[in-house]
């Protein structure tokens, strides 16, 4: 038993490392695209950031997603590696294609799909999943919403002056904003794995209650900061150059909308996509150049990515807890 708890927790981290992986661009897009940083500064930078984020805030999202989704009563160890696998592959396969879909979606959709299999729906717990649907919504908005607003508030405070006068200041400034987006990444993304890894600690028996040891808080945050330093490249180029183009001033705003809205929800315990978030802050700044601006033929392709991730997630992590029970039965 400790030696497959052992096995579920590496693949947890896997995933962890993956999530940075494949969300560097969340962090890193706007600030190397304004060319305020180079590739690997800026990751190293946003790695920092989300490693920082582990002393800052409290765990509620972790709660959320591994108390708060399914019915830990109802589900064992196999549940929990089949939804991580899910997970993994549909963030390789988004990976691969360059498409900025959401490994916390990811990761929410093979648990669940997972857990389905195993135990039917009863086993889900509506409460958690209505609220993370909603802000499947809500957070792009929000982004966005905010992200068009401090632009229009930056455009009136600089209008009267040469770009080039206030540029560098922004630049400057744009360093604080991409600290901003990456804590609120970190504390966001980095508790999902938490959450999984503290889940399957209750269901072996190890922990009696949900409490997430520090241990585990470590681990998560330093394994999701050691996937940044990697960076998902291909990721990047879709971010920050084909939504719209940035300039220093659209990055900042960008980066403090996405940040802002991040740290919010946080707080709330509301597990969001980082990637939906930034891609909406992104797109609420370029919609104040003109409508034109936005490449929206992009960010349609993007919505689908969005909508097809927790489906189909589920549904190779239910293949994967299929294979998983059929393997058991014949070493039985």
């Amino acid at each position: 038993m400790l030696t497959l708890v052992a096995v579920i927790i590496l693949c947890a981290l896997i995933f962890d490392f993956l999530n940075g992986f494949h969300d560097a661009a969340n962090s890193i897009a706007t600030v190397v695209s304004t060319r305020v940083l180079t590739p690997r500064q800026a990751v190293a930078w946003a790695a920092f950031f989300n490693l920082i984020a582990a002393f800052a805030f409290d765990v509620h999202i972790a709660r959320t997603v591994g108390n708060g989704l399914v019915d830990l009563s109802s589900v064992n160890e196999y549940v929990i590696l089949a939804g991580l696998l899910g997970a993994i592959a549909w963030n390789i396969i988004t990976w691969y294609f360059g498409l900025p879909s959401s490994s916390s979606h990811a990761l929410m959709g093979g648990y669940g799909g997972a857990a389905v299999v195993n135990a039917g729906f009863s086993v889900l717990m509506i409460g958690g999943w209505m609220k993370m649907f909603l802000f499947i919504f809500l957070a792009p908005v929000i982004g966005m919403v905010l992200g068009y607003l401090l632009q229009v508030i930056v455009l009136w405070i600089i209008h009267a002056r040469a770009y080039s006068k206030v540029d560098g200041t922004f630049r400057k400034l744009q360093l604080l904003s991409a600290a901003l987006y990456s804590l609120g990444h970190g504390t966001n993304d980095a508790q999902k794995t938490m959450g999984i890894i503290t889940g399957v600690l209750v269901t072996a028996g190890i922990l009696q209650t949900f409490e997430v040891p520090v241990w585990v808080v470590f681990a998560s945050y330093s394994a999701i900061a050691v996937g940044t330093l990697f960076g998902g490249w291909r990721i990047v180029k879709t971010m920050g150059t084909k939504i719209t183009k940035l300039q220093p001033s659209d990055g900042f705003c960008a980066e403090t909308a996405g940040g802002i809205t991040l740290l919010m929800t946080a707080f709330g315990g509301i597990p969001v996509s980082t990637t939906h978030t930034i891609a909406g802050a992104i797109m609420g700044v370029g919609a104040t150049k003109r409508f034109s601006a936005v490449r929206w033929g992009i960010a349609g392709a993007m919505v689908w990515a969005w909508i097809l991730t927790i489906p189909m997630s589920a549904l190779v992590a239910a293949g994967a807890y299929w294979l998983i029970d059929s393997v058991r039965g014949l070493l039985r």
